[in-house]
């Protein structure tokens, strides 16, 4: 027996929430919209920030070589993250604003199936390139004897269940693109603060728990985003986002695939060279010895936890962005980038700056190896000054991805790979330099990432199609 209608007065609810929140984001102030849409992510941000401190402090407590281990995995861990929730969530995100700017709502009620498409087929490349083939990509990294078995423990559990962290990331992703930052911000903050907690029982064996040692941090991550997948899932399926989920009955459409993948993919292909850069780094670095590596990842480790930050203002500029994109206010649309960007300039400028000149209020929470806190502080030092750049290129990058084209991004991104990881790879291999010149190299490279994504915005063709 087929299922009955909705009622007018659910439709025209659902309608009108979706309308008055488009409104608001094609019509409402720039400053109060964006500091109102980027307060929810940013307590995500603070949660998750505080997940990613726990479970480094848990490890610390564990010994050098588990840190080391946490120091091999985080970068790819931080890629899944990047891709599910910036990069092809940002394409998910950008995908549905565009929709709802041009008034396509049949079009945006068919995104979440093709979205969730999409994530299975991420999930699945996750697993079999991370999980099943972890011995020998960290071995390949620099892993070596505890480290490595550490960093194989972990993996295994953490993107064997990738599938979970990229269907919470995905639904988030289709929220976030209506417009709606508040559910995810609830869900994914009460979540965070459970895997905190249980991340501690697991790896030390709290409560009669199993001890899994650098393990737990990995598998209290992917119960807690199972929570979450399950509870965005049902808000989306009740209809009160605005926008049906409809997982039965939808034609899957090349068309709609193409306008995710043209920006998520190479939004991935930025991510990509993201953390290409900070592996090569670490390889580099694993040169020096386990406790340069364990130092360095510790800086590395704030380094990527910046970019949750610039996510918090940066989906919300997507949103915006994409919106007035599809309605074609491309004054606005700039507008909002360079609001938000300084605004993450001056935040992310504010923590390099902080662990620059004291850097022991980071490092002091995980280690008191000597050698490992001293690379630490080194490339803190030098470093933290210019992670104001890094922030500022990273707002922009998710700003851009409200335009639907992401070229300027990738290009930014991989003339930051080639400063700092091939120049990098020049002054340890090639002249044999000290650590201070590969730390340097890393340093230019954000300045470089943010300049050329500001002149992007300032004088690139896809920013400025109006003044063509």
């Amino acid at each position: 027996m087929p299922a009955p209608p909705p009622t007018a007065t659910s439709g025209t609810a659902a309608a009108t929430t979706t309308s008055a929140r488009t409104r608001r984001l094609l019509e409402a102030p720039i400053g109060t919209t964006l500091a109102r849409l980027a307060a929810p992510n940013l307590v995500v941000a603070a949660a998750q920030t505080g997940v990613a401190v726990a479970d480094a402090w848990y490890v610390g407590f564990l010994g050098v070589a588990p840190l080391a281990a946490l120091a091999l995995v985080f970068p790819v861990q931080s890629l899944m993250t990047m891709m599910s929730a910036g990069a092809m969530g940002g394409g998910i995100s950008s995908a549905m604003a565009r929709a709802l700017g041009a008034g396509d709502r049949a079009r945006a009620e068919s995104l979440p199936v093709h979205a969730l498409v999409i994530a299975a087929g991420m999930a699945a490349l996750f697993t079999i390139m991370f999980a099943a083939f972890a011995r020998p990509l960290f071995a390949l990294l620099g892993g070596r004897d505890a480290a490595l078995e550490g960093a194989v423990d972990y993996a295994r559990i953490m993107f064997g269940g990738a599938i979970v962290v990229w269907a919470a990331n995905t639904l988030a992703s289709l929220l976030r693109g209506t417009g709606n930052m508040a559910v995810p911000g609830v869900v994914f903050t009460l979540t965070a603060f459970a895997n905190i907690a249980l991340s501690g029982a697991l790896t030390f064996g709290w409560l009669g728990m199993p001890r899994l040692g650098v393990a737990g941090p990995a598998a209290a991550a992917i119960v807690s985003f199972g929570i979450a997948a399950l509870v965005m899932l049902g808000y989306l399926a009740s209809g009160r986002s605005g926008v049906r989920l409809r997982l039965v009955g939808v034609k899957l459409e090349a068309a709609i695939f193409l306008d995710i993948l043209k920006v998520g993919f190479v939004a991935c292909g930025n991510a990509l060279l993201t953390i290409a850069t900070i592996v090569i780094v670490t390889g580099l670095v694993g040169l020096y010895g386990t406790a340069a590596l364990a130092g360095y990842g510790l800086g590395s480790r704030l380094e990527l936890l910046l970019i949750p930050i610039t996510f918090s203002v940066g989906g919300a500029m997507t949103a915006m962005v994409g919106v007035n994109r599809g309605a074609k206010n491309f004054s606005c649309a700039r507008q909002i980038a360079w609001m938000g960007g300084i605004a993450v300039f001056v935040i992310t400028g504010t923590i390099g700056l902080v662990v620059a000149i004291w850097p022991d209020l980071w490092i002091g929470l995980f280690t008191a190896d000597a050698e490992a806190a001293r690379i630490a502080r080194h490339y803190l030092a030098i470093a933290g000054p210019f992670f104001a750049f890094f922030g500022f290129g990273q707002a922009l990058y998710f700003a851009t991805q409200g335009t639907g084209s992401m070229i300027a991004p990738f290009s930014a991104g991989a003339a930051r790979l080639a400063l700092a990881g091939g120049g990098g790879g020049i002054v340890v291999l090639a002249l044999g330099l000290s650590l201070t010149w590969l730390f340097v190299a890393v340093a230019a490279g954000f300045v470089l990432f943010g300049c050329l994504l500001a002149y992007a915005v300032w004088r690139g063709r896809t920013w400025n199609p109006d003044r063509a």
